[in-house]
């Protein structure tokens, strides 16, 4: 059996949004990371992995993200304490509210910063940064539909 996971990567300004994880985190604590956690039994749900990461978001870091979302790619790997998980990732566009530590015990600081300035970034694991770049390259893709206008 799997943990399912969602991350969102929200794009604003030019920049990606980005907590460092708290050390009291189960996983990858004290590493820089995408905003996400796990779904969570809500009964019957349309849009279950895209409403969690609209919730995470939120709860993590106090901004909003708007419906629409780009599925970027998923992953599986073994969490620190061996679980199984599925990792799914979402390009998000920013939608309003300021970005700070919302969950202290979840996130120890928020980060807004540059794709080149995360992937040289020593806090950064391989998986954030391909994550990025994937994310990055729907971007690209979209052109002006991700840029924002505030």
């Amino acid at each position: 059996m799997f943990i399912v996971n969602v991350e969102g990567a929200v794009f604003h300004q030019g920049h990606w949004l980005l907590i460092k994880r708290s050390m009291k985190e189960e996983h990858a604590a004290g590493t820089l990371s995408l905003v996400g956690g796990k779904v969570e039994h809500e009964g019957h749900v349309n849009n279950i992995l895209e409403k969690s990461v609209q919730r995470e978001i939120f709860e993590e870091v106090g901004i909003e993200v708007d419906d629409q979302m780009d599925y970027v790619w998923s992953s599986s790997f073994l969490a620190d304490d061996h679980s199984a998980v599925i990792n799914v990732v979402f390009l998000c566009k920013y939608k309003s509210g300021k970005a700070f530590a919302k969950s202290p015990d979840e996130v120890d600081s928020v980060h807004w910063l540059t794709t080149k300035e995360i992937v040289q970034h020593p806090l950064a694991a391989v998986w954030l940064k391909d994550s990025i770049i994937a994310a990055e390259k729907i971007l690209n893709n979209k052109g002006d539909t991700y840029v924002s206008h505030t």
